[in-house]
């Protein structure tokens, strides 16, 4: 069990955004967490800052740009870190590590990305950086194509499910409405979703455009405490497990509808927490594309491989199911700007366990399930969070 728990946040609307760079998301976010933590500058032993950058800005070193809008922090260790879309839980479980080892009793986590100012075409070549470019640069598509083909070598092996996808889709569109911090707040219903069609054309056959998540700015930041600091706070976000687990990135030498460091990761963590998934309240996962979500219900054990479908057609994984999963809205509607990401899903998992969600709200909420992806299925963190105070 992780002794360090989380302590505050603070989350940006995630969208097209007019902050002009990566340093103004960061500022924006990262006193304001340490108010809503109720802690001072000085008070901070390490910062920990996920980017991923890769070209969408000359500007590197992002571990310095905290300090720039908070004088306070000039002199506290700082560390930018990088792996992918899951470069945001990267830098959190850096900071968790941080704290459990006694380097440090507090530490602030701040994911951050400015993606739009780069064209549609820029954006999709950086984005191939988290793909095995030796192999799969030319993929049509970008990295939508990489996962265009996970889908189409899906639906070849069990099947077209183009409506399953579709149906995810307009779940997380549906749950996106109550999430004030959502990207696309609107609820496209089934039909559209499922329907190929100029507004919802085809970007990586057989994914559509709302099979795919949306390019986007936006920041998230974390506080964590150790356990004796946390005890005199207001709140505290504990972990029951968190698990990390890596696959080899070229999808050649790996069955690519598996999700086997994915399916590992939830295992890990499930065997630490002492936990079956029937006993988690709700699951934020990494639906950066449709496909993704449907196959990590196959890795998570919700159903056997190629039976992911069921799912979807039970109701399960609704706002009202047995396992609601991506209430906030998930990347679909949430946006998916990648250092931000990791970190964002466990503010969102934070505010359910919290009963602070508000309209996004699953009543009674006790024990979350949070995973994070980075590339397809490459680096995998899973977390299992719960209440503390």
């Amino acid at each position: 069990m992780t002794r360090a728990c989380i302590v505050g946040w603070a989350h940006t609307p995630f969208g097209k955004l007019e902050d002009p760079d990566t340093e103004s998301l960061i500022a924006r976010v990262s006193g304001e967490a340490l108010s809503h933590a109720g802690v001072a500058a000085s008070e901070v032993d390490g910062i920990y800052v996920g980017v991923m950058n890769t070209g969408f800005s000359k500007q590197g070193f992002e571990g310095s740009l905290v300090a720039t809008n908070q004088p306070d922090l000039a002199h506290v260790p700082s560390t930018h870190l990088e792996n992918a879309c899951a470069t945001g839980s990267a830098a959190l479980y850096a900071a968790l590590d941080f704290v459990d080892s006694g380097r440090g009793r507090i530490a602030l986590v701040v994911g951050a990305e400015k993606m739009t100012a780069k064209s549609v075409a820029e954006t999709g070549d950086i984005l191939l950086g988290a793909s095995y470019r030796k192999e799969e640069a030319e993929i049509e598509g970008g990295f939508a194509g990489v996962f265009g083909r996970i889908a189409a070598n899906y639906f070849q092996r069990y099947g077209d499910r183009s409506e399953e996808l579709a149906r995810i889709a307009a779940k997380n569109h549906h749950n996106g409405v109550a999430n004030p911090y959502a990207q696309m707040r609107k609820d496209f219903g089934f039909d559209f979703c499922n329907r190929v069609s100029d507004k919802n054309p085809y970007v990586a056959a057989p994914l559509r455009r709302t099979d795919c998540s949306l390019i986007s700015d936006g920041a998230a930041a974390l506080v964590v405490a150790d356990a004796e600091t946390a005890a005199r706070l207001e709140r505290a976000v504990g972990f029951r497990a968190r698990a990390q687990v890596n696959d080899i990135l070229p999808l050649s030498r790996r069955d690519p509808t598996a999700f086997e460091g994915a399916r590992r990761a939830w295992a890990k963590a499930r065997e630490q927490a002492g936990i079956a998934n029937e006993d988690l309240s709700f699951v934020e996962t990494h639906d950066c594309f449709t496909i993704a979500e449907l196959i990590e219900y196959e890795a998570m054990g919700l159903a056997a491989p190629g039976e992911g479908y069921r799912i979807v057609r039970e109701g399960m994984t609704e706002k009202g199911g047995k396992l609601p999963v991506n209430p906030s809205g998930g990347l679909k509607s949430k946006g998916h700007p990648v250092g931000a990401t990791g970190v964002s899903m466990h503010v969102m998992a934070c505010l359910q366990l919290m009963n602070e969600a508000g309209d996004m709200q699953i009543p009674g909420a006790e024990l979350a399930g949070v995973f994070n992806m980075g590339g397809a299925a490459v680096a995998n963190y899973v977390s299992i969070l719960e209440r503390r105070r």
